[in-house]
């Protein structure tokens, strides 16, 4: 049986993005969302952070505070990853995701009374393992100058 070959740019309505996938979201909602899946992920993380600096007791105004101060330097900081980590060479462009991954990680682990050095401990386990998969997926999707190849 014969089928019509397919028109560029697929289905209306539909584009095809850079990877040759296609496109299904629309330029606002990639602008949306370079800056609101990190202010959500921020407030999910200061939401939590405070929850473990209380240890179940009650709410109280400073906990809150802390809660948003957290959430904010949180977003700050992953909206600052998520710019500025993929124009570096792809060693230290895995380097700087795990770090702030594994600070994140190593920071809300301190906050339930753990000690510096187990926190510490967490927090570099945790970087040294997402450094090893994201370092793999862009070795394996970059050549030596840093063009993607895939």
């Amino acid at each position: 049986m014969a089928h019509a070959a397919p028109a560029p740019g697929g289905r209306r309505g539909f584009g095809t993005g850079p990877n040759g996938l296609p496109d299904v979201f629309n330029g606002q909602v990639h602008r949306v969302s370079r800056y609101g899946i990190p202010v959500v992920l921020g407030l999910v993380y200061g939401l939590w952070a405070a929850a473990n600096r209380r240890h179940g007791a009650p709410i109280t105004g400073w906990n809150v505070l802390f809660g948003f101060a957290t959430a904010i330097a949180f977003i700050v900081l992953c909206i600052a990853v998520a710019r500025f980590a993929p124009l570096l060479k792809r060693e230290l462009h895995s380097l700087v995701k795990s770090a702030f991954a594994g600070a994140s990680v190593g920071f809300l682990y301190s906050q339930t009374g753990a000690s510096v050095l187990s926190s510490a401990g967490l927090g570099l386990a945790v970087c040294a393992g997402i450094f090893a998969v994201f370092f793999y997926r862009y070795y394996t999707r970059e050549d030596a100058i840093g063009n993607r190849i895939r």
